[in-house]
């Protein structure tokens, strides 16, 4: 069976004069244009003639690094529905999660740009409060890292797998980390504004929960992946809401990476600013191919790719009642009582995944009358896997 992901690089992805190959294809540059003036942004100036100084401001790198993933997807999918008749999953890396979010249909483009922009100016004004950073920890034993960063008052604000962790809180907190690191690790200060997904974000947070309110979400057409624990999520409102919390809330690639495995995934593209995660892949899934699309050279390869490893998805074949889905691998448990026509309201937990890590709970979140359950009590199943049908009443419609 083939499975095609593709994900988004996040903050720090972004190099100088990156659009510039780019914007000599048709329609490229009138729709950075477009995206620009959506984010209050001149972003053909940004991705071409802005320093590295400039564009590492968190204000403009956001932005700009979801402009340049959402325009290229359309490089590489002209039409939406191509993608989803390919795409097995998707994620997206800090704010690359919102690039992967209107990459799935959960939100359009224009919702994705204002969204970024009102998260990086947030979190700009949320950074000036304290000085605050973040280091990248290579190396070690995992657990010692951990406790070393928690011993210092710091938060491992993304875990990346294949032994990169990054720490972040006070400059003081991280002098301290450096002077007394992990055995066997190296640590590297990173150039940011300020110690991104800790608490220190909390206002910023909150900026965003008040815009959310008044956002409209599609559930994701394709299945997503969460920063915040690697599961599959089938609710669009659930998706946003995600979005919202992990600006303050660590990032476990590590957990992404392994969902992928778990769905049996054969190919892993990531779209510009490529690089980072094709990297961290690679030393994490070292079976599992990659592709990075760095430039418009890389298409026809990319298209190869593309071809080689997609395959028809759940999106194609879904019918018109409701599916309740799997949102991670495991064994699950089905809550009793839950028979054929029983009504379900809104957000009903109708069981739970088990696995060695973690219980994570099913939740139907759409109300309705149970039509069947498509597994039996005790069943492994995958990420994404159908797990109930429900026909939805009048008013969940």
């Amino acid at each position: 069976m083939r499975v095609l992901v593709i994900v988004a690089p996040g903050q720090g992805s972004q190099t100088p004069g990156m659009l510039l190959p780019w914007l000599e294809l048709p329609n490229f540059g009138d729709r950075i244009d477009w995206l620009g003036t959506v984010a209050d942004l001149d972003l053909r100036a940004h991705g071409t003639t802005s320093d590295a100084d400039t564009i590492r401001d968190t204000a403009i790198a956001q932005p700009l690094i979801v402009a340049t993933g959402l325009v290229t997807l359309l490089e590489l999918f002209p039409h939406p529905h191509d993608a989803y008749a390919k795409l097995g999953a998707g994620a997206g890396h800090s704010v690359g999660e919102i690039t992967a979010a209107a990459a799935t249909g959960v939100l359009s483009a224009e919702q994705a740009m204002v969204f970024v922009r009102e998260r990086a100016r947030a979190m700009a004004r949320a950074a000036a409060v304290t000085a605050t950073g973040m280091a990248a920890v290579l190396g070690g034993d995992r657990d010692e890292v951990l406790a070393t960063i928690a011993r210092h008052g710091l938060t491992p604000a993304n875990d990346n797998g294949a032994g990169q962790i990054v720490a972040a809180g006070t400059l003081e907190q991280l002098a301290a980390f450096e002077a007394d690191p992990p055995a066997k690790a190296k640590v590297r200060p990173l150039s940011v504004a300020g110690a991104f997904h800790t608490r220190h974000m909390q206002p910023a947070r909150d900026e965003l929960a008040k815009l959310a309110r008044a956002m409209t979400t599609h559930d994701p057409r394709v299945t997503l992946l969460s920063n915040a624990d690697g599961r599959v999520v089938s609710s669009g409102r659930d998706v946003l809401a995600r979005l919202v919390s992990q600006v303050s809330s660590p990032v476990r690639w590590d957990l992404c990476m392994q969902g992928f495995a778990d769905l049996g995934a054969t190919g892993i593209l990531e779209i510009p600013p490529a690089g980072t995660l094709t990297g961290l892949i690679k030393r994490a899934l070292p079976g599992i191919a990659t592709f990075a699309l760095k430039s418009p050279d890389d298409l026809d390869g990319a298209r190869a790719f593309v071809e080689e490893h997609g395959s028809s998805t759940l999106a194609d074949v879904q019918p018109a009642w409701r599916l309740v889905v799997s949102p991670a691998k495991g064994t699950v448990h089905i809550t009793e009582g839950l028979d054929e026509g029983v009504l379900l309201e809104p957000r009903t937990i109708v069981g739970a995944v088990v696995n060695l890590n973690d219980e994570h709970p099913v939740v139907a979140e759409y109300g309705g009358a149970v039509v069947e359950w498509l597994v039996t009590d005790g069943d492994p199943v995958s990420p994404g896997q159908p797990l109930l049908r429900l026909h939805p009443t009048a008013e969940d419609l």
